[in-house]
């Protein structure tokens, strides 16, 4: 009888420790191989701070462990992958989607069945405004925060006529109706005469610059990035679009979609980005040469976002001193987060980051795609009101 009781002490100690040593799941869905340029870094970055974090204890003594899923750039697939992370991993939150229109699809899913959900990349204004929830907190500064951090330069232009060119559907739609609401504040006698919005993915390069030239605009407002960027670039070189016009342009000088450009890069753009070999702040330094060592490889746009979306979770659990959705929903209400760009904070009004970004202008460099005259915008200071905020988002 001693020996039994003695084994079940043990076995029920041996239990309590798997407990306590057990793992905090991150169930993360993305579009892996429909934009594999920005989310392959990406992943890199939030396999980075996985690593670095269990390395130092974990969070509240549990090893992180991420589970990802490819969403094929479907919003249906993007529910079912976070249907099975829930149901079947068991993970204990959701975080990623890279395409706005995705973002809102689990956006609605973290409503629906009460769980937090983390958009860390989709820009829409709609993932903290009008489709926002109690469960959804968003990383990356918005359509509405980088428009508002190109307008002041785009008005010192005094350009009376703009053309607009932006991919269809929910990120560029956004981008484009917030950058007019504002430029025309800003401006009040500017004014639209062209408008190209091609279907993401299908630009008819050719037919999109000759409209956008026929109007003959004074300057050119871009939403374009990856493929169908390089595409526009290289059809407006050719054409003489860009020349005597100044483009201010969206994502352009991020290395993702910088990069590719080479020796079509064009000069003197106006651009949001990440120009990674300039920035020498220590949280940065720190960051590069972590990225460094573990890849061999410079780190992209998409790499401080992944990196800085598993930081953000690791610290609201450690808040939280839990997983547990309410508690988690409390803790990131506020919270402040350490980042490759600094601190930031989830605000409490709309649970959107204050995360910012760099804006200059892109240079050809010898054949390389550079951004140069930059400086880091703090996102706490591009935002609405907290009365225009309210209005915004549905109680």
């Amino acid at each position: 009888m001693k020996r039994f009781v003695t084994a079940a002490l043990v076995a029920f100690a041996a239990s309590g420790a798997a407990v306590a040593q057990g793992t905090i799941k991150i169930g993360e869905v993305n579009s892996y191989k429909v934009q594999p340029a920005f989310l392959e870094p990406y992943k890199k970055g939030m396999e980075l701070a996985v690593e670095e974090i269990n390395a130092a204890g974990g969070v509240n003594g549990k090893k992180l462990e991420l589970i990802t899923r490819d969403d094929n750039g479907s919003p249906g697939d993007a529910v079912r992958a976070a249907e099975e992370l829930i149901s079947r991993e068991r993970v204990d939150v959701l975080t990623g989607a890279f395409l706005s229109h995705i973002g809102l699809a689990l956006t609605d899913f973290a409503k629906q069945k009460k769980f937090f959900y983390l958009a860390s990349e989709p820009l829409t204004d709609k993932i903290v405004w009008s489709n926002g929830n109690h469960y959804t907190f968003r990383l990356r500064p918005s359509t509405y925060m980088q428009s508002a951090m190109l307008v002041p330069e785009a008005a010192k232009l005094h350009k009376k006529r703009w053309a607009v060119v932006y991919p269809n559907y929910e990120y560029g739609q956004s981008a484009v109706s917030t950058f007019k609401q504002l430029l025309k504040a800003a401006q009040p006698d500017v004014e639209f005469v062209a408008e190209q919005a091609p279907p993401l993915g299908k630009l008819d390069a050719g037919s999109v610059v000759q409209a956008l030239a026929d109007a003959k605009p004074d300057a050119i407002f871009n939403v374009l990035f990856g493929a169908d960027l390089a595409k526009f670039v290289r059809e407006g070189n050719t054409r003489g679009l860009f020349q005597g016009r100044t483009v201010v342009s969206m994502l352009t000088g991020e290395p993702e979609y910088l990069d590719p450009l080479k020796d079509e890069t064009p000069n003197g753009w106006i651009v949001t980005g990440y120009p990674w070999y300039g920035i020498q702040t220590p949280e940065h330094k720190a960051f590069f040469i972590a990225y460094h060592r573990k890849y061999n490889d410079y780190p992209r746009l998409g790499s401080v976002v992944g990196y800085s979306a598993i930081e953000s979770i690791a610290a609201g659990i450690r808040k939280a001193k839990s997983t547990d959705t309410e508690k988690l929903i409390a803790a990131f209400s506020g919270l402040e987060v350490s980042t490759p760009f600094g601190k930031v904070r989830y605000r409490p009004q709309d649970h959107q980051s204050t995360m910012g970004a760099f804006v200059g202008k892109t240079k050809n460099d010898n054949g390389k795609g550079t951004m140069v005259d930059y400086h880091y915008f703090d996102g706490a200071k591009f935002q609405p009101s907290d009365a225009e905020v309210k209005k915004l988002r549905p109680q």
